[in-house]
């Protein structure tokens, strides 16, 4: 068992073993549930498709993981293919897995410079207080409510919820949005003072929140680990905060689909995410 607290610049870091090979670390700090958070096992394995591509005007555009085998802290190794290699779009294949493992998450991603196109955002963040009036996840809990143990992937990322009730509060099935402010502690900025793109899709990924919105924080205990996960990136993040606004538009038999869009401080429109989920449900206590 590894216990050290890092970061996320420090842990989502990868060295070259040549030929495509590179090897990578995680510790239990980033754990939701049993294993890593999906965002960071999948930022690793672009970090490592990034230097293999190699070309600092390519920007990472978009990414869809399959998540086909459960990634376990520890030590990781990564494999990296380039498809194809253009002179405004690289297109790549990056699979992470445990040492000796038979699967793990694989991403296909694809790497861009700045083309000519036209420029529009057709959809408007939804209307919250500002992270300041938020209740945070780390807030004493209201008299009555049962504690429980943050999972150590919040341990690293502070959030606050900004629409939507607590899961503490019971309340008839109606709508799946919610909103939620997010912020690294010990956030990974580029030179120009950006997020680190990677960490923008690890704060993507944590959406069946929306799910527990829906069907009202009631029933048996569940999780819902990634089937896959896509996210395209937009304009960097240069705030403290981004409001990532979550919504589930369909479940049934055991899976459901979601979505989020996140917007930095000033409403300018930072990335979309996607994903489908499975259903687990945890023993009755």
């Amino acid at each position: 068992m590894l216990h050290r607290m890092g970061s996320f610049a420090d842990d989502v870091t990868v060295h070259s073993a040549g030929g495509g090979k590179y090897r990578g670390e995680l510790d239990h700090s980033w754990d939701v549930v049993a294993a890593p958070q999906g965002g960071v096992v999948a930022s690793l394995a672009l970090r490592a498709a990034a230097a293999e591509v190699g070309q600092s005007g390519h920007l990472l555009r978009t990414c869809t993981t399959v998540f086909a085998g459960q990634v376990s802290a520890g030590t990781l190794e990564i494999d990296v293919t380039v498809l194809r290699r253009g002179r405004t779009a690289t297109q790549v294949v990056s699979t992470i897995h445990n040492e000796a493992a038979a699967a793990g998450a694989t991403v296909v991603a694809v790497f861009g410079s700045s083309r000519r196109g036209p420029t529009f955002v057709d959809v408007t963040p939804p209307e919250v207080p500002p992270s300041s009036a938020c209740r945070s996840y780390r807030d004493p809990l209201p008299a009555g409510v049962t504690p429980f143990e943050p999972l150590p992937f919040w341990n690293q990322v502070e959030g606050k919820a900004a629409l939507g009730r607590p899961p503490w509060e019971e309340h008839e099935p109606g709508s799946s949005d919610v909103a939620t402010w997010l912020r690294f502690d010990d956030p990974p900025r580029l030179i120009d003072g950006s997020l680190d793109p990677l960490g923008v899709i690890t704060l993507a990924d944590r959406m069946p929140g929306c799910i527990d919105e829906q069907i009202g924080h009631q029933g048996p205990r569940w999780f819902a680990p990634s089937a896959d996960l896509t996210v395209h990136l937009f304009e960097p993040l240069r705030t403290e905060w981004v409001l990532a606004h979550d919504r589930a538009r369909w479940a049934g038999n055991g899976w459901a689909s979601a979505e989020s869009t996140l917007w930095d401080e000033a409403g300018t429109l930072v990335a979309y995410a996607t994903q489908m989920m499975l259903f687990t449900y945890l023993p009755e206590e």
